[in-house]
C-alpha cells in the first residue's frame, strides 16, 4: 500500500518501494498536475540504492503522458530540486529521496510550485488519483538532463554575507553521512577563509551500516574528527541535505533543538528579520517562544512535518519555520528545509558574534533559561499505540512531580508542565516508530520526565 507521510512517500525498496508503484505514483502525481494545467516538471535523486534508476523511470512516465520533464545530470540534494521548482521555470518537482529513513528504504517526495514541500491537499490529491491508477508502462526516452548545481550556489551564495565569511580564517569538518550534500560547503566556502574538511563524503548506498540521521548516536565520527583537528565546528547533513546537525569546537554534539534557537536569534536580533511570523512544530524548543516574545514576534505550532508549515507559507508572511527533526526554512531564502543554508547561517553567527559556538550557546541559555533535550524511539508495537490513544483521551494531570498545565493533541499528546518544560508521545509519520520527546530545564528532569512517560506506554 502507498501512502504518504510527513514528507513523500517512504517504503523499502523491492517490498512496497517498486518499479510499479513508483510508476503509479508518478502517474497520479502527473494526473493531479494536469488537473491544475501544469506541464514542466524537474525530477532530482540522492545517493540512495537505484535512486537513479527510479528517478528515469519517473521522468519516462511524465514525458509519456506529455510532459516536459528534466533529470538532474547527478545525485542532488531535496532543496537544489526544490530550488530549481522556485527559481528556474519548474511547475513541480520529484526528489526520489527515503531522506534519513535506514538504506533498505527509497522514497518519492513532491515539492510544489512555491518551492517547498507539497501541501496536505496535494498530497491528498494524488493519494486520491492513485486509487484509479493501474501499471503504465512508460516509452524508453532516453534523459534529458539539467545541471541545477550551479544556479543553485550562486543563489545560496547571494544570501549570504560572503565578506564576513572571507573575514576570519575558520576550519570546518563536514559530514556528509555518505549523502549528496557532499561537495556542497567545499564549493560556496571556495574563495574564502574557510578551510573544509570532508568525512564520509563519497556514495554508499549503505550509509556505513545505518540511517544517515543526523543525531548523536551517528555522529562520533564527527565529534572525534573536530577534536583531533582542533576545528571551529563541525556540521552534519543527512542523505539528501535537507538537515543538519552541529558539533561545537570542543566536540560535543549540539542538539536540533538548539540550532533551532540559534537559527531564530540570528535571524531576528542579528539580521533583523522581523516582519512575519515565526512557526515552529508541537516538537520544538521552548526557547523559540522565549525568543519570540522578547523580540516582539508572533509565533505558531504546528503538527510535524514541514508541509504544515509550508501550508501557513502559503497562507502568511513567515521568517522562519522549522522543527526538531532538525530541518529549518528560511523562507527569504527559499520555502523549504536546506541543511546547506542553515550551516552558512550558523557560520555567519558566529563570525559577527567572533565567539567559539559553545560560549554562543551559554550566553543563549544566559538569557533565554536552560533547555535541555533528549528524543527516544520505540518500535510501534500495538500495546503501545493503543495506550497512546488512550493517554490522548484521558490525558494524566501530573508526570511524577510535574504538574500538567496545558495538553495539546495536535499531534500525539503533548504535556506542558510548569516553567515550558514539556513531553511529546506521538507516531512517527515516516517510520514504524512511537516517538518519545522531552524538554527541560536541567538534563535530570529530562531523564525523569522520559522515565515517566515510559511508564505511562508500559
Amino acid at each position: 500500500m502507498v501512502k504518504f507521510g510527513t514528507d513523500g512517500w517512504r517504503a523499502i525498496i523491492g517490498d512496497t518501494f517498486t518499479f510499479e508503484n513508483v510508476r503509479k505514483v508518478a502517474y497520479a502525481h502527473a494526473m493531479v498536475l494536469e488537473e491544475q494545467g501544469k506541464n514542466r516538471v524537474i525530477i532530482g535523486y540522492d545517493h540512495r540504492f537505484m535512486s537513479e534508476a527510479f528517478a528515469l523511470e519517473v521522468y519516462r512516465v511524465f514525458r509519456t503522458l506529455g510532459f516536459y520533464a528534466l533529470l538532474t545530470n547527478k545525485a542532488c540534494t531535496t532543496p537544489m530540486v526544490s530550488y530549481a521548482v522556485k527559481y528556474m521555470n519548474f511547475d513541480n518537482g520529484v526528489m526520489i529521496t527515503a531522506s534519513h529513513n535506514p538504506p533498505e528504504y527509497n522514497g518519492y517526495k513532491i515539492k510544489d510550485s512555491f518551492g517547498g514541500s507539497a501541501t496536505p491537499d496535494f498530497i491528498a490529491r494524488v493519494e486520491e488519483r492513485l486509487k484509479e491508477v493501474r501499471d503504465i508502462k512508460p516509452e524508453k526516452y532516453e534523459p534529458e538532463y539539467i545541471n541545477i548545481w550551479g544556479e543553485y550556489m550562486r543563489g545560496v551564495k547571494s544570501h549570504i554575507n560572503m565578506e564576513l565569511l572571507s573575514h576570519k580564517e575558520l576550519l570546518l569538518v563536514h559530514d556528509a553521512m555518505y549523502g549528496s550534500s557532499a561537495g556542497t560547503y567545499e564549493h560556496v566556502l571556495s574563495g574564502s577563509k574557510a578551510t573544509v574538511h570532508a568525512i564520509r563524503s563519497y556514495r554508499d548506498p549503505l550509509f556505513g551500516g545505518h540511517a544517515p540521521e543526523p543525531v548523536e548516536k551517528h555522529l562520533h565520527i564527527l565529534m572525534q574528527k573536530v577534536k583531533a583537528l582542533g576545528a571551529d565546528l563541525g556540521i552534519a547533513n543527512d542523505g539528501d541535505g535537507d538537515r543538519i546537525a552541529l558539533v561545537d569546537e570542543k566536540g560535543d554534539f549540539v542538539n536540533s533543538q538548539l540550532i533551532y534557537a540559534l537559527l531564530l536569534y540570528h535571524l531576528l536580533k542579528n539580521k533583523g528579520l522581523k516582519d512575519g511570523i515565526v512557526v515552529k512544530t508541537v516538537s520544538t524548543t521552548y526557547l523559540a517562544d522565549r525568543i519570540c516574545k522578547d523580540e516582539g514576534v508572533e509565533l505558531r505550532e504546528v503538527a510535524v512535518g514541514f508541509k504544515n508549515i509550508n501550508e501557513l507559507i502559503l497562507k502568511e508572511k513567515v521568517i522562519f519555520g522549522g522543527e526538531e527533526s532538525g530541518g529549518y526554512g528560511i523562507v527569504h531564502f527559499l520555502p523549504e528545509r536546506d541543511g546547506l543554508f542553515s550551516g552558512l547561517m550558523i557560520l555567519e553567527l558566529l563570525l559577527l558574534i567572533d565567539k567559539p559556538l559553545s560560549e554562543v550557546i551559554r550566553e543563549l541559555f544566559k538569557r533565554y533559561g536552560e533547555a535541555h533535550y533528549k528524543r527516544i524511539d520505540l518500535h510501534a508495537q500495538e500495546d503501545k499505540k493503543q495506550k497512546l490513544r488512550e493517554l490522548m483521551s484521558n490525558p494524566p494531570e501530573r508526570l511524577g512531580n510535574y504538574k500538567v498545565v496545558r495538553v495539546n493533541t495536535l499531534d500525539g499528546l503533548k504535556l506542558v508542565f510548569e516553567g515550558d518544560g514539556w513531553l511529546l508521545m506521538r507516531a512517527s509519520g515516516t517510520e514504524p516508530l512511537i516517538r518519545v520527546y522531552a524538554e527541560m530545564p536541567s538534563q535530570r528532569e529530562v531523564e525523569e520526565v522520559l522515565s515517566k512517560a515510559l511508564e505511562l506506554l508500559d
